[in-house]
């Protein structure tokens, strides 16, 4: 499978929970190319090697929240009846010392560069909002300026947008 394909598919299975970013077990089986029960055995089998910091299981109120948002398919809710656990990128990174499979190396390469992109991400977003913050906080004429052209400008494309969108919707 292409990397970057890869590591595409992988940062959309990663999502925050606790204020951490994490994957769920039944994703990272998937990548694997495991059974979910076959991933959770081993892990039982080796839990010395996963304090709550690198799993943990979702609580039944984090379930539901995890259900509503993101699992939309019947097909999807059939089998869960308990709570999935969750990994962090460091329990993720002992999944490849219990999983020793070729294809468990080679994901998790893809995982763990995946994590280390959106860190990157998140540095580069983080030091942006922040930019904008002081601009905003200065208040001065250029800013205001610069708003109401931004402003402006999203206002048109919208009405663009919403043209366009209903111009699809009739051709259709």
């Amino acid at each position: 499978m292409n990397e970057l394909v890869l590591q595409g598919e992988i940062g959309e299975r990663i999502f925050t929970l606790r204020g951490k970013e994490v994957m769920l077990d039944r994703d990272l089986a998937e990548l694997y190319q495991v059974g979910t029960k076959v991933l959770n055995q081993a892990v039982k089998r080796n839990i010395e090697r996963f304090p709550q910091d690198f799993m943990f299981q979702m609580t039944k109120q984090e379930f539901e929240n995890w259900r509503s948002q993101f699992v939309t398919s019947n097909a999807d809710k059939m089998g869960l009846r308990r709570a999935p656990y969750v990994f962090t990128e460091q329990g993720v990174y002992m999944l490849a010392t219990v999983l020793k499979s070729d294809v468990a190396i080679d994901v998790n390469i893809a995982i763990m560069r995946t994590f280390a992109k959106l860190r990157e991400f998140s540095k580069h977003y983080n030091a942006l909002a922040k930019r904008i913050m002081e601009v905003e906080r200065k208040n001065d004429r250029q800013y205001k300026e610069l708003k109401k052209a931004l402003d402006e400008l999203m206002a048109g494309s919208k009405v663009v947008e919403s043209k366009t969108i209903g111009f699809i919707k009739s051709d259709q």
